[in-house]
């Protein structure tokens, strides 16, 4: 039997804080046998492991920002013990779905009136479920097909204190690996960011925005919103279909049109990062939707990063620095960045080299690189030890991190579309400030 949904404030903030008390607790004793010299390093994984699992069950089952915050957490490896991060990535699973009764309240409290008066009709299978909100199908009184965003209730209000309990969490846990000072910033800049997709009206000018932006690219789609049947907590768009990920199979994608599609999903990255300033920052595969003529459709706008233009030129130092292996000037961009600490020693050249050396792999030379038998993934994860070495001079970049999520999330759709690309003409076109143009 499935568990009822935790909707209310006080419900969510006695779970989360039973789950601290729980990992708290697990921490404490873990310390004392290591004192006590009798916890081996096997033990102390499997320890890691169990905590692990309790707090991305809980977040699991809380949705809402805690759910969201572990699956930026699951992206930013470099500060987390392997067993949390690896426990973190079944958060980026579609989310099982709430009761339709639940959503039916929510939909008539914010649109004022009972279902049928709002649709023709709508469906009570999601069309497919999240962390803040789950998406159901309809048809307007006019014929148009349509889909509703339906958030969770409760989410919004517990905001705050969802992340209070769940950065107490990780701390009392061991499980924060950062200074201070770098964790308010970054659950900063996080609280920010999910504020923000919290307010579905502020998701609904933003992909005004995008849409007037993308308009110069003809084989971009961006969904259109209904205004009169949207709120703050509810946003009816205009359904805009294309093929799941997985869909893109050989017998209806030819490699040249992966390709093509492959090279039209860097170049609207690129152009959003270096031109309109503003980025899409949540790329996972489900934000994607793609046809067999080479069209590109862009989902869930909630998660929008606008970019300081210092912070796109810094940026584009380091890569110049980088892709030059002037590790000298690479170390100060950094320190523009702050990606590094500024008041500690430069880090050495065979550091930065290393990591150059793997991430240059698929811009090295004019040949195509095939995405789909990529490793790049596994070498960064049997490298990311090498981080504590550094770990009292580098700290989370909280300017560029959605960058750097971003820039992740556009490998992973790349390599399961299994693109065949060149990117460094295009790439260094950009760094240029000569944006490139992708094959219409």
């Amino acid at each position: 039997m499935s568990k009822k949904p935790v909707t209310t404030r006080s419900g969510r903030f006695l779970k989360l804080a039973g789950m601290t008390a729980s990992v708290a607790g697990q921490f404490a004793g873990q310390r004392a046998r290591r004192v006590l010299g009798r916890e081996s390093d096997e033990e102390r994984s499997r320890q890691y492991a169990r905590m692990a699992d309790e707090i991305v069950d809980t977040l699991g089952e809380l949705k809402g920002a805690v759910m969201k915050v572990g699956q930026v957490a699951s992206q930013t490896q470099d500060f987390l013990p392997k067993e949390f991060s690896d426990a973190l990535q079944r958060l980026q699973k579609e989310a099982p779905p709430m009761p339709f009764e639940v959503i039916r309240q929510q939909v008539e409290a914010e649109l004022g009136a009972p279902l049928d008066e709002l649709f023709e009709e709508i469906r009570e299978e999601p069309y497919a479920a999240a962390s803040i909100g789950q998406v159901h199908r309809a048809r307007m009184k006019d014929g148009t097909e349509v889909i509703v965003k339906v958030q969770y209730p409760g989410v919004d209000e517990s905001c705050d204190s969802d992340l209070k309990q769940l950065r107490m969490a990780l701390r009392f846990g061991g499980l924060l690996r950062m200074p201070k000072e770098s964790a308010d910033r970054l659950f900063e800049e996080i609280r920010i960011r999910l504020k923000e997709e919290l307010d579905y009206e502020n998701e609904a000018s933003n992909l005004r925005r995008f849409r007037d932006y993308h308009q110069r690219h003809p084989w971009v789609i961006i969904p259109r919103v209904i205004d009169s049947h949207s709120t703050r907590h509810v946003l009816t768009l205009e359904l805009a279909e294309g093929d799941h990920l997985r869909q893109v199979t050989p017998e209806r994608y030819s490699q040249e049109t992966i390709n093509l599609l492959g090279e039209r999903l860097f170049v609207t990255m690129a152009d959003e990062l270096f031109d309109f300033q503003c980025i899409h920052g949540d790329p996972h595969a489900g934000n994607f939707a793609f046809r067999p003529d080479g069209t590109l459709i862009l989902y869930d706008f909630g998660c929008v990063k606008s970019l300081r233009p210092s912070v796109v030129a810094h940026y584009r130092q380091a890569l110049i620095a980088a892709l030059d292996e002037n590790y000298e000037a690479l170390d100060r961009h950094l320190i523009d960045l702050g990606a590094r600490v500024a008041e500690k020693p430069a880090i050495t050249p065979d550091y930065y080299a290393m990591w150059r050396n793997m991430l240059i792999e698929p811009f090295d030379g004019d040949e195509p690189y095939d995405f789909g038998r990529s490793d790049l993934h596994q070498q960064i994860a049997a490298h990311t030890h090498t981080v504590f070495r550094y770990l009292d001079r580098l700290q989370p970049a909280v300017d560029s991190m959605f960058i750097d999520r971003m820039v992740a999330g556009h490998y992973w759709i790349l390599k399961q579309l299994g693109v065949q690309a060149a990117f460094r003409r295009h790439l260094e076109s950009y760094l240029r400030d000569e944006p490139a143009t992708a094959s219409t």
